[in-house]
């Protein structure tokens, strides 16, 4: 019989081990989104022929867009196992598939050696993470959302994106050493796969941690003929709150992808500043957003989640062009417009997984989230890098970031259609 973790009465130990077994497989999705960003000209170099150094960059990015394809398809599925079988299990099944896509990048063969065989492995492999991923997020969010205490619900959610951007932080942080420990010839020969073996022996012990893990009080009080009750039908029911996790993740998914994720690589393939000196100026940023999440999940308990959501929403839109245009030449300038703009990423950011939560019923919790979501990210999120590449390239930069900024009116204008959810009980 499955133990029922009651996080209000259990011992530090046992939220450690919580929060612990939640994080890490939420760092590990995040880690290999980062690195394969970051390590973007080395894989384009090995695994895509060197006659189009242009070309093979572009098509690099191509791949990084296609896994966002398979992400909707993970989250129905991890998000059926979530509301079906338990939100464990999808938890562990997620960052074990996570981990076998990070092994299959780091012992792909050479295009040197193999051709175009190469770049099918690549592909094969960030659609394998692509699935992960679509169920990792919905799944973990989930089960975070509903362990938490109602009151503090809000703080519990930035472990979130604390985990993701620790996770980023490792990756940015080993590409920096490997930078400069390593010469060119040895990055390009077999450096750049290092972080993608980490990234597997990251997901492995995740998968430890997560099967130690207690299932979530909501889920368990759920009948049996709930849990088996049509999921269809309780979708169509809820469209509306589909929607608004749509419509709410939007802007949110590309500025960060923009800011937090992509602008290192931009800032060294396109405005040609140092790149060790690029990572380092992104390791600055991502810890003024670390500290940014707990102060605006806090507040958010305590004004409530619209507010907050508003307030990054537009705060982001604002601020969009005057860092765009900060942005020259410098990494100090790199680094002073990633955290300004990941400050108000941040108040999103902490407090959406608590959000999407509160919106759906425990029956279809995790797919509810989970398929809007995952849609939204492949559709935007995923085509972000390649946009912002491609219209630069033809001189229509600008033309991006007015996409981006509409992108955050419309998350902007969608917090005034839910409903005030803090403090809303989880288990009905």
């Amino acid at each position: 019989m499955t133990t029922i973790v009651n996080p209000q009465n259990a011992t530090r130990a046992a939220t450690r081990k919580t929060l612990l077994g939640t994080g890490i497989g939420n760092a590990v999705e995040w880690y290999d989104w980062a690195i394969y960003a970051t390590f973007t000209p080395f894989i384009a170099s090995q695994l895509f022929s060197k006659a189009d150094p242009a070309s093979a960059v572009l098509a690099t990015l191509a791949i990084f867009a296609v896994g966002f394809v398979a992400r909707p398809v993970g989250g129905f599925l991890f998000g059926w196992i979530g509301d079906r079988v338990g939100r464990k299990t999808s938890m562990t099944l997620a960052v074990g598939l996570a981990s076998l896509g990070s092994l299959m990048i780091g012992v792909a063969p050479s295009f040197a050696a193999v051709g175009v065989w190469a770049s099918l492995t690549l592909l094969l492999a960030r659609l394998v993470q692509g699935l992960a991923h679509g169920g990792e997020l919905p799944s973990s969010q989930t089960y975070l959302s509903e362990v938490a205490p109602k009151e503090k619900r809000g703080l519990w959610a930035t472990l979130i994106y604390t985990s993701g951007t620790v996770g980023i932080l490792v990756g940015t942080l080993l590409g920096a050493v490997l930078n400069m420990t390593l010469s060119t010839d040895a990055m390009n020969d077999w450096g750049w796969r290092v972080p993608f073996l980490v990234g597997a022996v990251m997901g492995l012990y995740a998968l430890i941690m997560r099967s130690k893990l207690h299932e979530s009080e909501a889920f368990e009080g759920e009948s049996t003929s709930e849990k088996r009750a049509p999921i269809w039908p309780q979708i169509v029911r809820h469209r509306k709150q589909a929607l608004q996790v749509v419509g709410l993740t939007v802007g949110l998914t590309v500025i960060y992808y923009i800011w937090g994720v992509v602008a290192p690589s931009y800032a060294a393939t396109v405005l040609k500043i140092d790149r060790g000196e690029t990572l380092w100026a992104s390791v600055v940023a991502n810890i003024v957003f670390i500290a940014a999440l707990p102060v605006w999940g806090k507040l958010s308990d305590r004004i409530g989640r619209k507010k907050v959501l508003w307030a990054g929403a537009a705060g982001a839109a604002v601020m969009h062009f005057p860092m765009t245009w900060l942005l020259k030449d410098s990494a100090w300038q790199l680094a002073v417009a990633m955290s300004v703009m990941l400050i108000f990423i941040a108040a999103s950011a902490a407090i959406v997984p608590a959000v999407y939560a509160e919106l759906f019923p425990t029956s279809i919790r995790t797919i509810g989230v989970g398929v809007p979501y995952s849609i939204c990210v492949a559709v935007f999120g995923g085509t972000a890098p390649y946009l912002q590449t491609w219209l630069g390239g033809i001189g229509l930069a600008n033309a991006f970031n007015l996409y981006a900024v509409v992108l955050l009116i419309v998350s902007a204008l969608f917090v005034f259609t839910i409903p005030e959810t803090k403090g809303k009980d989880l288990t009905h």
